[in-house]
């Protein structure tokens, strides 16, 4: 039997065989399967190994059988060589030499194999074995190479085991009995009978899982080891020789033999004793509970509870608190409780448990008093301490009980129908206000952008007057520098000319002007004078003209 300890609120650890609470003894547990009840007394081991406990093969001397030690595998080969050698058996060491040109390789690390005449030859020197002289390899055949690191290696009656920290090695020696190797190794020559390896444990990732058949938790893994046996009738079958256990932190295993009980702590742990098993029982039904009205009703229960005493928990034959708590409360009756009440009331828990002003209390108040100690009182027997209980469920039974029942649950639909109404309404006008406050957002969104383009506009013209401004304020003093630059320069060239004394300099100065002026007009062009005769012969012409057109526009 395994049992958790995982759901508890309080630390619980169990150190050295000891189980700790919080400094005290006992172990956390929680519910996990049922069994029946055990009548007869046992006597109790709190984790002192002595149902697990076994001695060291690898302490005893045994003929043939070395153990590899800190030197190696090719130390331990040696020193089984000398054992054969002295007891005038042949050696299995081979005396070839290696060389470097021809024959069959050994690397480093690798060890070579020899089958001579039936009889193992090992070369433990990395090289190349020609296969000349021919005498070399009379009556023997090359049957490759093992790792010097290989865990198991078995060759023509020789056996080799290493394992590392997390292996374990489940061993046959020549009289069948099952020794397990951890950590070691060993080197074994099958001269009174062969050391067959079993299996190869992974003891941290143990095959099959213990689980909790009601809560499917996990409450450790197993494995175990079989061995073929031949029996007279000639066939083979086979039997269990060794059982694996991991057990995680805050759980415990319960091992029997006999009726000695023994308390085995979380760890990996194996057991080869045949007498040796764990616990594992059946399922156990409970009985009704009836009213004062004598209505018989099953309940659905919420406890918390805390295993101090495992072990006292298995004496009386439980294999779980849930089973032991369970049985003692088929024993409770709720004489102080009527059906009325406890239709009223369903449940129990830290919400409603103070409370006595309700019509129904009567039913938190047998349970909260004589329901719970009752099962207080029960549980220190098996080792238990009550922590907490509550009601989640009940089921009537009987006629009336169904017809009451019927009526309950119509009034609790009605209950339930009415409390949806109301969240679908208080659902609508949590939409309603939540689709106001957006319009409302929406419509700050629209004022802030309305007020941001108006500042854009003004900023805009602003920015537009300011600049014809300033442009016509360039211009304006531009046309001012500009006339300002050509009054200089027309005063200059006056000065300039006026300055011109000779006569000739003169009219050729005015001779370039009527050329300039030509080049300007072209050279078709009439002048017509302005001032002398000429001008006033050029305005009676034009006054003569406009006369004629005037006449012939009358006709």
């Amino acid at each position: 039997m395994i049992t958790d300890g995982t759901s508890i609120g309080t630390n619980t650890t169990v150190v050295d065989g000891t189980v700790l609470v919080n400094g005290a003894k006992g172990v956390s547990t929680d519910p996990t399967e049922d069994r029946t009840a055990l009548k007869e007394s046992r006597s109790i081991h709190v984790g002192n190994g002595a149902l697990v406990k076994t001695a060291d093969y690898l302490v005893e001397d045994r003929p043939f059988f070395v153990s590899i030690g800190k030197d190696g595998l090719i130390a331990a080969l040696q020193k089984l060589d000398q054992q054969l050698r002295k007891s005038g058996r042949t050696c299995i060491l081979s005396g070839k030499r290696p060389t470097d040109w021809i024959g069959k390789e050994i690397t480093p690390g690798r060890i070579g194999f020899i089958n001579h005449g039936g009889l193992p030859k090992i070369l433990t020197r990395p090289g190349r074995y020609p296969g000349m002289p021919l005498r070399n390899w009379w009556a023997r055949k090359w049957c490759g190479t093992k790792g010097l690191s290989d865990t198991v290696i078995e060759f023509q009656g020789l056996t080799v085991v290493q394992v590392s920290q997390n292996q374990a090695a489940v061993v046959s020696d020549p009289q069948n009995q099952i020794f397990v190797i951890k950590n070691a190794g060993f080197v074994s020559y099958a001269i009174e009978g062969t050391y067959n390896v079993l299996a190869i444990v992974d003891q941290t990732h143990l095959p099959h899982v213990i689980e909790d058949r009601i809560t499917k938790v996990i409450l450790g893994w197993s494995y175990e080891v079989t061995m073929k046996s031949t029996t007279r009738d000639g066939k083979d079958r086979d039997y269990v020789v060794a059982t694996f256990l991991n057990i995680p932190a805050n759980n415990c295993a319960i091992l029997q033999k006999g009726d000695d009980l023994e308390l085995l702590p979380a760890g990996q742990h194996y057991i080869t004793n045949p007498n040796v098993t764990l616990l594992n029982q059946l399922e156990m039904p409970t009985k009704d509970i009836f009213t004062r009205d004598q209505v018989p009703v099953s309940l659905t229960i919420y406890l918390k509870w805390q295993l101090v005493e495992p072990l006292k928990l298995t004496t009386h034959g439980y294999n779980t608190p849930y089973d032991a708590l369970r049985y003692e409360f088929a024993d409770v009756r709720l004489f102080a409780v009527d059906y009325s009440a406890m239709v009223k009331q369903r449940s129990c828990g830290p919400d409603n448990m103070d409370d006595c002003t309700d019509t129904s209390s009567a039913f938190l108040d047998a349970l909260r008093t004589r329901a719970m100690d009752d099962l207080h009182l029960a549980a220190l027997e098996y080792g238990i301490v009550m922590k907490d209980l509550a009601v989640i469920d009940r089921q009537f039974k009987g006629d009336i009980a169904a017809t009451m029942e019927k009526l309950t649950t119509r009034a609790l639909q009605a209950q339930v129908e009415a409390a949806n109404v109301d969240r679908e309404n208080s659902n609508k006008i949590k939409q309603e206000e939540g689709s106001l406050a957006v319009a409302r957002v929406h419509a700050q969104a629209q004022n802030t952008i309305a007020d941001a383009n108006a500042y854009s506009v003004v900023a805009v013209a602003r920015a537009q007057a300011q600049k014809l401004q300033i442009e016509a304020e360039a211009q304006a003093q531009a046309t001012r520098l500009a006339a300002e630059a050509e009054a200089a320069a027309v005063r200059l060239r006056a000065a300039a000319d006026a300055d011109v004394a000779d006569t000739f300099a003169r009219e050729m100065e005015l001779r370039r002007v009527e050329i300039a002026r030509v080049q300007a007009f072209g050279s078709r062009t009439v002048f017509v004078p302005t001032e002398g005769m000429g001008a006033q012969m050029g305005g009676a012409m034009a006054a003569g003209m406009a006369v004629g057109m005037g006449a012939d526009a009358r006709r």
